[in-house]
């Protein structure tokens, strides 16, 4: 059986607009600089906290823009986003298969769960995984040795699918083979420094990749 595990922002839905656009209120309401949302894309995928510690270079006022941010992200943000094509149709291969489904992010659980219910992708998933508030399972080595604890799954028989490098470095520390998910935010350079075990161009490939790897004849 196939157990796979989905990063959210950059392989399942494309949360570019709501992300930058949050970025820039942020930076807006500290007086900051504000860089044009095309460069901001680089914000999607890892912790937060981080992102805003390289563009503010000070931990307090990196703490208040979280705060900010979250503030715009749950009340719209959070909907300016699209599920990427293929996705429903990847969805259901994978459904004739009878593979388990779920979905490891960093993104806050509470958030998380708002957005996979508004874009109906939790029809498609038995479990979901995300971060706390305070950052707690935020990084993704953390966050997938949660979801494996929860599932009791062996690492071997799993496959993670993320577009950034925190998801191919997160499977690999915990020994999880993993797909590279090309659509997404990860530029090529940045994944081939990550070394995948596997790489995806679009979601319809993934079954048969996925089978593949596994050693699994559809």
């Amino acid at each position: 059986m196939l157990n796979l595990f989905f990063d959210l922002d950059g392989t399942l839905i494309d949360p570019q607009e709501g992300i930058t656009n949050c970025v820039q209120h942020t930076l807006r309401e500290l007086g900051a600089d504000v860089p044009d949302a095309a460069e901001l894309t680089w914000m999607i995928g890892p912790p937060l906290g981080h992102g805003f510690m390289h563009l503010l270079q000070d931990p307090d006022l990196a703490m208040q823009a979280v705060e900010i941010y979250r503030e715009r992200y749950a009340e719209e943000g959070m909907f300016e986003a699209d599920i990427y094509d293929g996705v429903g149709e990847m969805f259901d291969q994978l459904h004739q298969i009878d593979a388990r489904l779920f979905i490891a992010t960093s993104k806050p659980l509470v958030f998380a769960q708002e957005v996979v219910g508004h874009f109906g992708l939790h029809a498609h998933i038995e479990q979901l995984f995300g971060s706390e508030l305070d950052g707690t399972r935020a990084d993704k080595t953390e966050l997938l040795q949660h979801a494996l604890d929860e599932t009791g799954i062996d690492p071997a028989q799993a496959i993670m699918i993320g577009d950034r490098e925190f998801d191919i470095f997160g499977a690999k520390n915990n020994d999880i083979p993993n797909i590279a998910a090309l659509w997404g935010f990860g530029d090529a350079e940045e994944l081939r420094r990550a070394e995948p075990d596997m790489m995806a161009g679009h979601p319809e490939e993934v079954l048969e990749i996925a089978a593949d790897m596994m050693g699994l004849e559809i």
